[in-house]
Formats: C-alpha cells, structure tokens, sequence
C-alpha cells in the first residue's frame, strides 16, 4: 500500500523545528517533501547531537524528504522556486515575518502561477500586529503565553516543558491545517493561506487554566504533578522511588480505598466528592496516599494498582523509555542510515499508525543538494543549463 498522501508536492522552505516537523509528518504519510536549504546548509544541520560531523537532531526532522540547495538572494533561483511552486501542491516556510515576501513571494502571485497552492507559514505572534516581525524562539512562546507559569512546583520558581512544545505543536497544527485545506480543495479546486502562530498554540492547549481564569476570575498558578481538577491524581513516594497514578472516577476512588485498607474514606465528607478531594488535598488527602504508598515497592504498587484498574506510571528517562519492550512493540523506534553521520542510527518512528500500511522510514534525511540534478531535470533543465546554475551560485 503506497503513503495516503502519495502524488501530494510540498517544498519545504523551513529550518530548526517547527517547520521540518511539520512537513515530516506530511513525509512519514507519502508525500513528496522537497526540503529547499541554503547551499550551506540550514541551521539545524549543525544542532547535537552530532556525530561524525552529522546532526542527528537534523536526521530526525528531515526523514523521508528530497534535499535541494537554492540561494534564494540570486535571480536565477528564484526563477527555480517559481518553477517548482508551479508544480507544488503545498509550500511551508518559517521566515521572519515578512521576508518572504520580501524576496517577491507573496500568496497573491504564488496563486496567480498556481490557482491550487496551499501556502502556509508558522510564527512566533501571527502575520500581523504589532509584535508581528518579533523573533520567537521556544522559550519565549512558554513564558509570554502563559505556560510557564503553571510549570513547575509550588514553592519552586516558574520552568517551561523540557521539549519544544511550541514548536512541535505548532508544526502538528499545520499538518493538521494542511490536510484540511487538501480536502477543501477536492471540493472547492481552491488553494488556501495558513497562518499558525506560536503563541496561539499554547494558548489552545492550555485545558482548563484559560476557562479557569474566564469562568471563575482565578488565576491558576504551579501545580507540580497535580492535576487542578481530579484527586488524587499526583506522584506519589514508594520504598523505592517515585510513581504517578490518578483516580479520575468514583469507581477507582473506591477501589483505591478498599487497596489501601481505608474504606472508611469513601464516606469522610472530606473525600465524598471529587470536589471534597480536591478541596482537601493538600495536605491532607496527599498524606493519607503516600502514608500507604510508602510501605510498598514501585514493583508491588504497580501490580496492586493495575489490577484494580487505576492507571498508573513508572517515571522512566530516556534510555528505559527507549528501550523498552512498549516502545519496540508500538515500533516507535525507526532505524535508517543516515548519509551525514555515516552509519545506522536510531529515531522516534511516526505515532499515526496506518493500518495496512509500511511502517517505516522511506528514506534517510538528505544529504546537502542530494537531489538537486534529479529535481531540476524534471522541471526541464538541461545539464549545461544546470551547471550554470552551479557556476552562477544558485544552488
């Protein structure tokens, strides 16, 4: 079975995260991903890890794409990409606002050459507005959208998320926009302008901090591993470590309490509700769980707590993550050789399991202009004509 997005183009005009992961997952489905850089590379081929001079970081986001060098501050290529944007179904890039555009490619030309095209673009802050031209990284979008306020401990100060959530999210979204501009375009035959923002983004994902604030006028703050609306819900102390667990219903509630030795609890009034619980947890409810908690292993506490149906968690790291039978059972871990480092490495596999299909990567991330020759000789090039695209500095 061929990739659900075979015959789809896309040039993918982005660099560092955001971008390269969004056009990734339009790769991982079959689409033909052209990764257009600068003939010296984009700034993620130099990010770690890095091993024999070759950026794993780079080899992740980019799996499965074509690689083409265009200096776009030269005429002739600019010449090219209006060629390929003739042919292209989409185009993603990440540009400071407004550079794009600087360079001659505004929405309005790409959809005289290309009624069809689906243009879209991720940013810090939006396509306008005052903080429009801004430079947004990561930790910017966590800090002024709010997100870094609610991370962290409670007597600890503010943190953002370890990953660049920003940036994948929003590159998620614009796959997620993408594929909608597709479908409109079967029934419309018109392209689309997408225009994803950073700090829309998490500001989407917040769950309920936003309607807290609007609803109730609170203002929520660090919560730790709780969770504001659901009790308990937490990690908790073993002999051994720490744990996560949640009791998000009545019927887990009470089970926990007849596991603990503790049905008197299902009827204090302190606990009656999940309301009661979480009105009351701190510190009281806290303290009951991990009185008990801490009589037992992690091991122990797992089987007991699984079997009564409650979901539960090891705080794993990377490496027993990685490694873990879970992990290489869902074939989340993908090998593929890559050119730049020089030998087999190992990625996150894609997460969107289609049934029936090859779960795989098709191929490594580029090499630099991998596939420049292949590209310009199907948009008619001749091999003088592109040698003296190399000679003008083109590509």
């Amino acid at each position: 079975m061929s990739g659900i997005l075979e015959g789809i183009r896309v040039l993918d005009l982005t660099q560092a995260y955001s971008g390269p992961f969004c056009a990734m997952h339009l790769a991982d489905q079959g689409a033909e991903v052209i990764k257009i850089e600068p003939a010296q590379g984009e700034q993620s081929r130099f990010f770690t890890p890095l091993k024999n001079g070759g950026s794993a970081y780079y080899a992740y986001l980019n799996r499965n794409k074509k690689g083409m060098t265009l200096d776009l501050k030269n005429e002739e290529a600019k010449e090219v990409l209006w060629k390929l944007i003739e042919t292209a179904d989409v185009i993603i890039e990440n540009f400071k606002v407004g550079k794009f555009e600087e360079m001659g490619f505004t929405y309005e030309k790409m959809k005289e050459v290309n009624p069809k095209i689906i243009y879209g673009s991720i940013s810090g802050f939006g396509l306008d507005g005052p903080m429009a031209k801004r430079p947004c990284y990561d930790i910017v979008a966590q800090a002024i959208s709010g997100m870094m306020s609610i991370t962290g401990h409670i007597d600890s100060d503010c943190v953002k998320v370890g990953p660049s959530i920003a940036d994948s999210f929003s590159g998620t979204y614009l796959s997620l926009g993408i594929m909608m501009a597709l479908f409109n375009r079967e029934r419309t035959g018109q392209g689309q302008r997408l225009d994803v923002a950073m700090i829309d983004t998490l500001f989407s994902i917040m769950e309920n901090a936003v309607v807290t604030y609007t609803v109730e006028g609170t203002v929520p703050g660090r919560l730790g591993n709780m969770d504001p609306a659901v009790a308990p819900f937490d990690s908790f102390e073993a002999k051994d470590g720490e744990f996560v667990m949640g009791c998000g219903t009545k019927k887990m509630w009470e089970s926990m309490c007849e596991m603990m030795g503790r049905p008197d609890m299902i009827t204090d009034p302190r606990y009656a509700t999940n309301e009661d619980r979480c009105a009351n947890y701190l510190p009281d409810l806290k303290e009951e769980v991990n009185s008990w908690t801490r009589t037992k292993t992690i091991d122990e506490l797992e089987e007991l707590i699984v079997a009564a149906g409650i979901p539960f968690g090891r705080i794993n790291d990377i490496g027993q993550i990685t490694e873990s039978d879970l992990i290489k059972r869902r074939n989340m871990l993908w090998e593929v050789y890559d050119p730049s480092i020089g030998e087999n490495i190992k990625i996150p596999g894609c997460p969107i399991k289609v049934h029936g299909q090859e779960d795989k990567p098709s191929k490594a991330a580029p090499d630099l202009g991998e596939d420049n020759e292949a590209i310009l000789a199907e948009l008619g090039y001749s091999e003088s004509e592109i040698q003296a695209l190399k000679e003008s500095g083109a590509l």
